[in-house]
């Protein structure tokens, strides 16, 4: 039968095209858009935030320096775009101080708020937004990305583009053009991906009696952790087998009497590790995901200090997802790169942030302490492939260095890079994988980066 849509299709064309909004998507158009240069950017949902928003995972983490010092206060060795964005969501109320994060500091944040900061700065940059599109194919002149195809409630589009840069997450725009990627732990014969988990709002929580109860720091103490356990291990308990993850996290945001809860951990029925590229696992992931934020919240009024009066107010729009597929790049982050503090001439983005391995029931943390690490650019470069970039948690980066690199901080520092790197290659008229890292580190200092 033959394939029917008589609706008129969309055809545009543009210098830069981002897909993509989250940090590095909204950082890559911002900063591209003050070159002088026209930029579009899709997002396939009707607003900016990408996993911070839509997967609520609520915090701009991997800004500080970490230490072994409880007392010691926040350190900020992450800047650039980043600066400026905070700044605008602080003016738009939105954002919380520092808060403890085991050794280390987070800001949390308020989605709307984050929202509205997206817009304004979007907006203020003349970039063309397209929201409620979606990224359906690519354009080919030989081995040259000219653009894609999308969709959106209007019908086909068509977006012609002199450089297209892959913030989706997922690495889609790379892999739809059959360029290399890959997808989790290589070890195993599964490409085994850190599980997708549910974010949640509990709220009317008495917030200073839960935290003279358990402190301030948001990674919840021991005592939760074995009650927990208790709970679990009880055939009499209606929490039975219920409450797969035993280290948590709970954020007091910036909105009064809200918990932000990082708890759930969500398995197939089939008890495997869920990899949402397949649209039946990630079906899967947003029903249990909910059903699991329902019993952690009972769990929580029902034995927490400050909650017996709380109620769940919402779930993420979709389930937080730390890990699906990587593009290949010219380079690979290494697993360990992160603990040696490797420094790179060529590195465009640093990172203090831990290994964070969300697998099992304790995620795995190993800090890295009073140092950073640094990122090059040929790993936003792909292997093959002319006229593309990648940008945010689909870098090339194995496995457990990916549990790091993937953070708020570091993809805002990944789309101004990257956005830097594509306007010199769209204005000289180069392919992106002549541009020395090196070079491109001394406009990024130069634009606020402090690199060195």
């Amino acid at each position: 039968m033959p394939i029917i849509d008589k609706r008129n299709p969309l055809n545009m064309n543009t210098d830069i095209l981002v897909v993509g909004g989250g940090a590095a998507g909204l950082a890559a158009a911002v900063t591209a858009a003050r070159q002088n240069l026209k930029v579009t950017l899709i997002e396939r949902y009707g607003f900016c935030g990408g996993g911070a928003v839509a997967g609520l995972s609520g915090t701009i983490c991997g800004m500080y320096e970490a230490s072994d010092n409880p007392s010691a206060p926040p350190k900020q060795v992450v800047h650039g775009f980043i600066d400026e964005f905070i700044h605008v969501l602080e003016s738009n109320n939105g954002l919380g101080p520092p808060v403890h994060y085991g050794k280390t500091y987070a800001r949390v944040h308020d989605p709307f708020a984050w929202r509205k900061t997206a817009d304004q700065l979007l907006t203020n940059a003349n970039v063309q937004i397209l929201y409620h599109t979606t990224a359906t194919a690519v354009l080919f002149d030989g081995d040259k990305l000219e653009g894609i195809t999308a969709y959106n409630k209007q019908g086909p589009t068509t977006i012609r583009a002199k450089l297209t840069i892959d913030a989706s997450g997922d690495a889609d725009i790379v892999a739809m053009a059959g360029f290399p990627t890959f997808i989790g732990d290589e070890s195993s014969r599964t490409g085994n991906v850190q599980n997708p988990t549910m974010i949640f709002r509990l709220q009317n929580v008495d917030i200073f009696q839960f935290q003279n109860a358990y402190g301030t720091d948001t990674i919840m103490p021991p005592q939760i952790t074995a009650l927990i356990a208790e709970k679990n291990s009880d055939p009499q308990s209606p929490f039975h087998h219920k409450l797969p993850r035993g280290k948590i996290w709970l954020f007091p945001t910036p909105r009064p009497g809200e918990l932000l809860c990082n708890c759930t951990r969500i398995l197939g029925s089939d008890a495997r590790e869920l990899n949402t590229l397949f649209a039946q696992d990630f079906t899967e992931a947003e029903i249990l995901g909910r059903l699991q934020a329902q019993t952690y919240a009972q769990f929580f009024i029902e034995n927490l200090q400050g909650c017996r009066h709380a109620f769940l107010a919402d779930t993420a729009p979709q389930v937080g997802i730390r890990q699906t597929r990587q593009a290949l790049g010219v380079s690979t982050l290494q697993n360990t790169d992160i603990l040696t503090a490797k420094k790179h001439k060529d590195a465009i983005a640093r990172s203090p942030w831990p290994i964070e391995l969300h697998a099992g029931h304790k995620p795995k943390v190993e800090w890295l302490l009073n140092d950073t690490y640094e990122i090059p650019y040929t790993c936003f470069v792909p292997a093959k492939g002319e006229n593309l970039l990648i940008a945010g948690r689909c870098l090339s980066a194995q496995h457990e260095a990916i549990a790091s690199a993937r953070v708020t901080a570091q993809c805002f520092s990944y789309g101004h890079a990257i956005a830097h790197a594509a306007a010199l290659a769209v204005k000289n008229k180069i392919p992106p994988r002549q541009i020395d890292g090196a070079d491109l580190r001394k406009i990024l200092n130069n634009n606020g980066a402090q690199l060195d």
